[in-house]
């Protein structure tokens, strides 16, 4: 089994954003060491208890302080932005870190609708327009513009020697065939998604349309997991995600909330119910458990690679699920 990360670079109640990015650069030289096969770092805008707001510029500060594990955002929120700067940035950090980077593509704002108004003119719009964005960004990485285009002359220089993998992330039907159509690699967002995965995904690979000779599609599947030594403690450490999700939907979550806090926040019925529906789409256990849940969670939906999303209170703890799942998996 691959295994990669995302970090969505959470703060915890006793950290400052800057302990938090830090903390984010220490996750993906641990995984380098433990044997991931990719970091990827999530981009937010003016969310509570969430740092990253730039991922290109966490990945240069990442880039610098790896070497071999791959590094990409997860994702850029292209909507916001021209596609030829996108490719800039991007060609940038795959000419600084050769044959390393990923360049993740999503639509979601990222934030408030106040945030995206702030960010960009007629997001929605933006949104629309996103499969021709996602062509002319892919006519940019590759530096292949037809002869008539407007853009036939003008590179996204640097133009490094290997360009950037593109990904397309995405929870609907609708990414999914516009990943096939462009020929693209897709991820899976399962971790944040009640849709019928398996099938989205199932089409994806069904229609899946080669843009050069020799690909094939290629599936990542994110997912929620927290592990520990024994299935008590997962639990456990699993809580603060829990109940700090909890917290956010009631527009309360500021930051991660320690064990103990949260093993004393009030509970009703109605919140009981909803922690269990959050727990569905979480896996929490010892290595061999998760391992199991996840080797089965990869068969269902035909993927190349798992990639873990694992947010707890202790940056210790979070380190430690991820060095125990890779343990278990790569025998190290």
């Amino acid at each position: 089994m691959r295994l990669s990360i995302l970090d969505q670079a959470p703060i915890s109640d006793n950290q400052t954003a800057h302990d938090a990015l830090n903390e984010s650069m220490k996750l993906a030289q641990m995984g380098e060491k433990f044997g991931y096969s990719r970091y990827w770092i999530a981009e937010h805008h003016d969310l509570p208890g969430l740092a990253c707001s730039a991922p290109e510029v966490m990945l240069s500060y990442i880039g610098a302080n790896t070497s071999t594990i791959r590094i990409g955002s997860g994702a850029v929120l292209l909507p916001h932005y021209k596609p030829y700067k996108v490719a800039e940035v991007y060609n940038m950090l795959a000419t600084l870190f050769p044959g390393r980077v990923d360049i993740g593509i999503g639509r979601a704002p990222g934030g408030s609708a106040e945030a995206s108004n702030a960010l960009s003119d007629n997001f929605l719009q933006q949104v629309w327009n996103m499969p021709k964005s996602v062509e002319e960004l892919l006519h940019f990485l590759e530096n292949d513009f037809p002869s008539d285009h407007e853009f036939k002359n003008l590179s996204a220089s640097p133009v490094p020697s290997v360009p950037p993998v593109p990904w397309l992330l995405g929870t609907s039907k609708k990414s999914a065939l516009l990943a096939a159509e462009n020929g693209m690699n897709y991820a899976f967002g399962q971790f944040m998604s009640e849709n019928n995965g398996p099938e989205i995904v199932r089409q994806y690979i069904d229609s899946f349309q080669p843009r050069k000779q020799g690909q094939r599609p290629k599936v990542i599947v994110t997912v929620n997991a927290v592990c520990a030594e024994t299935d008590e403690k997962a639990e456990e450490i699993a809580l603060s995600a829990i109940v700090w999700s909890l917290q956010k939907g009631r527009g309360k979550g500021n930051e991660v909330p320690s064990i103990a806090e949260a093993k004393q926040y009030p509970l009703d019925e109605k919140d009981k119910q909803t922690i269990e529906k959050i727990k569905q789409n979480l896996i929490i256990g010892n290595p061999k458990k998760v391992i199991k849940k996840l080797n089965e969670r990869a068969a269902l939906f035909h993927a190349d690679e798992i990639m873990l999303v694992t947010i707890t209170h202790s940056p210790e703890d979070r380190v430690k699920s991820y060095q125990l799942i890779a343990e278990e998996v790569f025998q190290v």
